[in-house]
């Protein structure tokens, strides 16, 4: 087992971009910080996984190391820990209480809603083809379109208050053929 000035050794190793020292880092420390990471998260897969994490850190950061008295140890599995400690922090994200979930009921119409609502586009189309072409139209280019009287009455090349009585008399048409 390597001790603490070999293991901090090949970490200044490692900031130095010697592969063969990282190779030597990881054969003297990777148990030890696989059992930090499987500890605190329970799962095997996982703990692999973050242990993979640490050993990019580590090859990252190396030539951040300073030991200031500690043990090299104690940066490693610092490094473990926040990794690991990461990893819950997104496997809790993942997952959400029921309780919290909003309502997921659809609020489009119901079926029976969208068959009423076919049957009235029906009822109300019949009755505008019973109108003239052109009332019938400048009724929809009204409240379908949005269309204004005067662009209408300048579109249909009449007075504003012709426009106003057309649109007025074809409602009145409209309102009784679906009263019937």
């Amino acid at each position: 087992m390597a001790g603490r000035e070999d293991i901090e050794k090949m970490i200044l190793q490692v900031g130095l971009g010697d592969r063969a020292a990282f190779s030597s880092l990881y054969d003297a420390t990777s148990a030890k910080l696989f059992g930090v990471c499987l500890r605190m998260l329970n799962n095997r897969a996982e703990a692999e996984d973050t242990l993979q994490d640490v050993f990019v850190r580590v090859w990252q950061k190396a030539n951040l190391y300073s030991s200031n008295g500690y043990s090299p140890m104690t940066w490693l599995i610092t490094l473990a820990r926040n990794a690991s400690i990461d990893r819950l922090r997104a496997r809790r994200a993942a997952t959400v209480d029921i309780d919290e979930v909003h309502d997921l009921s659809d609020t489009g119409p119901t079926p029976e809603a969208d068959a009423i609502a076919s049957s009235e586009r029906e009822r109300l189309n019949s009755c505008l083809d019973e109108l003239e072409p052109d009332r019938s139209d400048a009724v929809r280019r009204t409240y379908l379109d949005g269309d204004s009287y005067k662009e209408l009455a300048a579109r249909y090349d009449v007075p504003l208050n012709t426009m106003r009585t057309w649109l007025r008399r074809s409602l009145l048409k409209l309102r009784e053929c679906l009263s019937r």
